[in-house]
């Protein structure tokens, strides 16, 4: 999931200064990527009934349940001393979540808060909600997703800002018990504000994959535009596990590669 400084342009580069300032393609991503990492571990840990399954991420100290609250909560600690887990990220900190259900009823609303919760040194701040809605017309679960939230740099250099609001469908893996085939398709909408202050509209335009053995997005194109600039269409390939998305703007398209 695009956890990516993008690289630093050279002067001889300048004259595409549209297609060259992704740090709203950069920040988004980093965003979209880090919030459904969260999402990822209290799924990874949690079963389909009231309970938690073996901790699949690795590096988890505690996990407390506490199924006589209302609404019932979930205390996920990482500990105050990073390490690195089953999936090569470095984590550290608590997830603390509240659900009013268990996780395939329809009404259920589970809300995730991080608490001095980092991932690869970048801090993840804000709260995640996500309301089960039932099923579609083709079984498949959907669930909506409120984010209101923020990402903080190693060493606090930049902070930048993010608020979406998605559905999220469960479109393989609902039926059955293992985790590995498990994979989500995300439509909707963000914005943010990023590294620099600078504010950003987003909208996805072909459903974004998240699949559960794969950290990063493996495809999916959205749309990103700039307050006072132009759109950004960044696609994040057609299936591959491997970090890497182009940006278009104007016609010329710029190619990352992930690094973390």
């Amino acid at each position: 999931m695009a956890l990516l400084a993008l690289s630093v342009v050279t002067a001889c580069r300048r004259d595409k200064p549209e297609v060259l300032d992704n740090s709203f393609a950069s920040d988004n991503s980093m965003a979209e990527n880090l919030f459904n990492d969260v999402y990822k571990v209290v799924d990874d840990v949690s079963s389909q009934t009231d309970g938690i399954r073996e901790d699949g991420v690795g590096c988890i100290d505690t996990i407390i349940v506490d199924t006589t609250s209302n609404p019932r909560t979930v205390t996920i600690d990482f500990g105050t001393d990073d390490c690195v887990g089953e999936d090569g990220r470095i984590r550290k900190g608590i997830l603390n979540i509240t659900y009013t259900g268990r996780y395939r009823d329809e009404g259920t609303v589970i809300t995730i808060t991080p608490q001095n919760y980092t991932v690869n040194g970048y801090q993840i701040n804000g709260t995640k909600t996500i309301s089960n809605m039932g099923t579609n017309d083709l079984g498949q679960y959907y669930f909506n997703i409120e984010v209101t939230g923020s990402i903080t740099a190693p060493a606090g250099l930049w902070t930048n800002s993010w608020n979406s609001s998605r559905t999220r469908t469960w479109v393989t893996g609902y039926n059955t018990l293992a985790l590995i085939d498990d994979a989500y398709e995300i439509t909707g909408t963000a914005s943010g504000v990023n590294r620099y202050g600078n504010p950003y509209q987003m909208q996805i335009t072909t459903p974004l994959r998240a699949e559960i053995v794969c950290p990063w997005l493996v495809s999916g194109v959205l749309n990103i535009t700039p307050e006072g600039a132009d759109t950004r269409t960044v696609n994040f390939g057609s299936g591959d596990c491997n970090n890497g998305f182009t940006v278009t703007v104007n016609g010329e398209t710029e190619v990352f590669n992930g690094g973390n």
